[in-house]
């Protein structure tokens, strides 16, 4: 036994460790990964455009549309009337029961409340206004 394990010994390794090579790119992805964190923004940042011209916005026929407008101020128009927020359910129903289930177009400004649109969507989805868009200037 000792004459083979000797002999063992003396031979040429012929297989590669790929250990060290392995540690080396574990390395280098966890950089990647922590410089590809820092570089990107968090977060979902849109920049929606101000709507100035409240006229040419909207190319459509209005008997077609209601629209929804809201300033940076978070105040609420629902075709043309100012309508406060905790009315707006009341007012989407209203407005849908009269006119029908038409086109509900969203006209608001960049600085608007974010919830404030989503409240707006929430009473157009309860109102069975199914066809909402955003409108842009």
């Amino acid at each position: 036994m000792s004459l083979l394990s000797a002999k063992q010994e003396d031979e040429v390794m012929a297989e590669i460790n790929i250990t060290p090579f392995t540690d080396v790119l574990l390395v280098l992805l966890i950089i990647f990964m922590i410089l590809a964190a820092l570089i990107t923004p968090p977060g979902f940042q849109k920049e929606l455009p101000n709507h100035t011209n409240p006229s040419s916005a909207n190319k459509d026929d209005p008997k077609k549309t209601i629209e929804v407008d809201v300033n940076d101020k978070g105040v609420i128009f629902v075709d043309g009337q100012k309508t406060a927020e905790p009315d707006i359910y009341n007012e989407m129903a209203r407005v849908a029961t009269r006119r029908g289930h038409l086109h509900v177009s969203i006209i608001a400004d960049a600085k608007a409340p974010y919830g404030l649109i989503i409240r707006i969507l929430d009473a157009a989805r309860e109102a069975n206004l199914e066809d909402v868009g955003f409108v842009t200037g």
